[in-house]
């Protein structure tokens, strides 16, 4: 399990306000969203049939 070491923002009320982590572990967790979301990205798509390159250029076109 990642260790996320957190430094809370508090208020002037004493009540968190937000959340600093270091930026090594920040892009680590960006890394593992993005992972997870491709790879069930690719699980939906499983068994399609992948587009030509014809139709994969019309597509684009149409954006």
């Amino acid at each position: 399990m990642l260790e996320i070491h957190k430094n809370y923002v508090i208020d002037e009320n004493q009540q968190p306000i937000a959340v600093q982590i270091p930026i090594t572990e920040f892009e680590k967790i960006e890394e593992i969203l993005e992972d997870y979301v491709l790879e069930k990205l690719m699980k939906e798509v499983q068994g399609e049939t992948p587009f030509s390159l014809d139709e994969a250029l019309i597509e684009l076109e149409k954006e």
